[in-house]
């Protein structure tokens, strides 16, 4: 039986994005995210322009009349949510925390498929893959993702990306549409990232909080690391401190954007006081021009 508490905020974020996905992201979705293939639709008499290779000469042996063979698009696409669940996503300096932020952006996304006729499948992973919902196709289905991803419990705090793309890599034969949602605050990941690329359409979604950015000078404050557990005491009036966070930053910053540039992996930048719906429609619109 699932609590009335957890219906009820699920049915919240389920309102918030309607109105998002109908508007702005399912008719995108849609010309973005094309089938991979084509599939045999029916056969049909021969007209004058006809590509004569696309005879069936059974079935026109059969009638005495010449038929071919009609193909469409493959529209089905499989959706991957690939959601980092580690203890850096807790930490919120505005109304809300990463975590509940990544479960809105996926709520969006997972819509924009069903939308479509597509499955949607979700991965949750920390420092090992917690949580597999196979992909499937429906409403009720794409709530319970919603559900798993706003309350799943952690067992741990770290963070694997190698590790869930190699779960990836070995549950999702055919290829899907993967969004790879994190703060991307691990390292051994690049190898493992470059052959998921091969196979699948990875999208990386680097969400961040405005004070792990740059921190205002405010005194002497603490500092835990949420996955590690140390404790620091900085002082932010200290002008080295402030400049030394902020290069620190940077840095990952230009290392991170620089690894999904050279294996030519679209990224999707998100900042919690920004808001999502712009840096998304911006990746719909570069990948309408690209086609």
């Amino acid at each position: 039986m699932i609590p009335s508490e957890i219906l009820k905020n699920v049915k919240n974020i389920h309102i918030r994005t309607r109105r998002v996905v109908s508007e702005i992201f399912s008719g995108q979705y849609h010309s973005v995210f094309k089938g991979c293939g084509i599939e045999f639709d029916e056969v049909r008499a021969y007209q004058p322009g006809d590509d004569v290779r696309l005879i069936d000469w059974n079935v026109t042996a059969r009638t005495g009349f010449p038929h071919i063979k009609k193909f469409v698009e493959e529209r089905e696409q499989t959706l991957m949510l690939i959601l980092d669940a580690s203890g850096s996503g807790e930490f919120g300096s505005i109304q809300r925390n990463k975590r509940e932020y990544v479960a809105e952006l996926g709520a969006v996304l997972a819509f924009s498929a069903i939308k479509n006729q597509d499955k949607v499948g979700l991965i949750i992973f920390t420092d090992q893959v917690e949580r597999y919902i196979p992909p499937k196709k429906g409403k009720k289905h794409v709530l319970r993702v919603i559900r798993e991803i706003l309350y799943f419990q952690p067992c741990q705090k770290g963070t694997n990306i190698q590790a869930a793309l190699r779960f990836l890599m070995s549950i999702i034969k055919r290829h899907a549409v993967c969004f790879l949602i994190s703060d991307f605050f691990a390292s051994g990941y690049e190898k493992d990232l470059k052959i998921a690329r091969r196979r699948h359409d990875m999208i990386a979604v680097s969400v961040t909080d405005p004070r792990e950015c740059e921190i205002h000078p405010v005194g002497i404050i603490k500092l835990r690391d949420i996955e590690s557990e140390n404790i620091v005491f900085v002082d932010t009036y200290d002008p080295e401190v402030l400049r030394h966070y902020r290069e620190n930053s940077l840095s990952q910053t230009e290392k991170r954007n620089a690894l999904f540039k050279m294996h030519k992996i679209d990224h999707i930048e998100i900042r919690t006081d920004h808001g999502y719906i712009r840096p998304l429609k911006k990746f719909f619109a570069m990948r309408e021009r690209r086609k």
